[in-house]
């Protein structure tokens, strides 16, 4: 980059790299499109998509085909379409009662999948990290040494140190300074970065791009199980705070004379809208887990009025929290994930009254409050989103690279 006074130009080189990452970028979150709408979208001319096309359908990460004819005079633009296979990322979610593995590649395509349940206990790193790997073995043993592997994300039910994937504080599995992207990375020996961030964090990023909220500039998401937390991005982006701290929203103060949290503090959000507060309320043992929760929804369904009364209770103070939210942050979309996706339908209207009643009333204008789309696999296509992100930023590394990528299949 070269500097004269206070002007800045751009070099070539940089122009270019930033024009890849533009195309890479719209066919990832979007698919398959004509040159002509990659023009459009980017705003580069025809010439300089031709090109830049070119570059990646010889370094194998796409590939043209001929468009259907649209009946009008003239030849239809090239269709260029991800090869999903050419760069893949391996994501893994860490949850209180679960632990889930995927390979997804570039464009979305979820090439495979798997979900087990874990007890609700406080397992030690090396015990998760230990069952992470076996869930993973054979995908694991595929991807080593293939240079469609671009790396390795991880979603977490924790608060995460940006840069080094250390996990500060994780109540919810007995967690505190646990170095979980190290020792990851230590166990699968993947020549490729392990990248770790907030469950909750992930979760908003895949609303985001592929779900409830695709292409919303202005998005809070908030999701719950045993434990709350959020997001908000602009622009796609997540703010994470000086150290990747923020979005802890289950540990608003919000209630002075509240219950003890696990986080230690009192009063939390979390204590009157996570799970074990509605389980309480309905007369359910606070850690029945899964079965104990859709067992009170259904219950609330049919009209069961302590069930009713306990779901209520909760988007009641679901409302009260958003209105605070909302008039800090002043989203266009809060998307709620989780256990209020869930019960989404049976306290949508209770939310939308306390809102009228506690959020200032042009920030309540603006917003719109949705479920979200992509359900339990939400953190977990997120961190597959952020394991692809070198991808989408730099292509032209990759490209200079590697030369036509395959993935080999278990």
């Amino acid at each position: 980059m070269a500097v004269i006074g206070d002007r800045i130009g751009h070099r070539s080189e940089t122009v270019r790299r930033a024009n890849l990452s533009a195309i890479v970028g719209e066919l990832h979150l979007h698919g398959p499109l004509s040159r002509s709408e990659l023009g459009t979208r980017t705003g580069l001319t025809r010439s300089a998509v031709r090109g830049l096309i070119g570059e990646l359908v010889a370094g194998g990460l796409a590939a043209e085909e001929r468009s259907a004819p649209l009946g009008i005079p003239g030849r239809p633009s090239p269709l260029v379409r991800p090869r999903s296979e050419s760069a893949v990322a391996l994501a893994f979610e860490i949850s209180v009662d679960s632990l889930a593995m995927a390979v997804v590649g570039f464009g979305g395509a979820v090439h495979h999948r798997s979900r087990v349940d874990r007890p609700r206990a406080h397992l030690s790193l090396e015990a998760i990290i230990g069952d992470l790997v076996d869930l993973a073995a054979r995908q694991v043993a595929s991807l080593r040494g293939s240079p469609a592997l671009v790396g390795v994300g991880v979603a977490v039910a924790g608060i995460v140190r940006r840069g080094d994937g250390m996990v500060r504080l994780a109540p919810n599995l007995g967690w505190r300074d646990e170095p979980l992207a190290a020792v990851l990375a230590e166990a699968l020996n993947l020549d490729v970065p392990v990248l770790v961030a907030n469950e909750a964090d992930m979760a908003g990023l895949a609303e985001n791009r592929r779900g409830a909220a695709a292409g919303a500039d202005s998005v809070l998401h908030v999701t719950g199980e045993v434990g709350v937390g959020g997001v908000f991005l602009v622009g796609g982006r997540p703010f994470s705070g000086s150290a990747g701290y923020a979005g802890e929203v289950g540990h608003m103060p919000v209630h002075p004379a509240g219950a003890r949290c696990g986080c230690g503090s009192l009063g939390c959000w979390e204590t009157e809208v996570g799970e074990r507060a509605m389980l309480t309320r309905s007369g359910q043992p606070p850690d029945g887990g899964r079965e104990a929760v859709s067992a009170v929804i259904a219950a609330a369904r049919r009209g069961d009025a302590q069930a009713v009364a306990a779901i209520d209770e909760v988007g009641t103070w679901l409302g009260i929290g958003l209105a605070g939210l909302v008039n800090v942050y002043n989203p266009a979309m809060v998307v709620l994930g989780g256990l209020f996706q869930r019960i989404h339908p049976l306290v949508a209207d209770r939310i939308a009254r306390v809102l009228d009643e506690r959020a200032l009333r042009p920030s309540r204008d603006a917003v719109v409050i949705v479920p979200g789309l992509l359900g339990v696999d939400a953190p977990l296509l997120g961190a597959a989103e952020l394991a692809l992100e070198p991808l989408l930023v730099n292509p032209a590394d990759r490209l200079s690279r590697v030369a036509k990528p395959a993935l080999r299949t278990a």
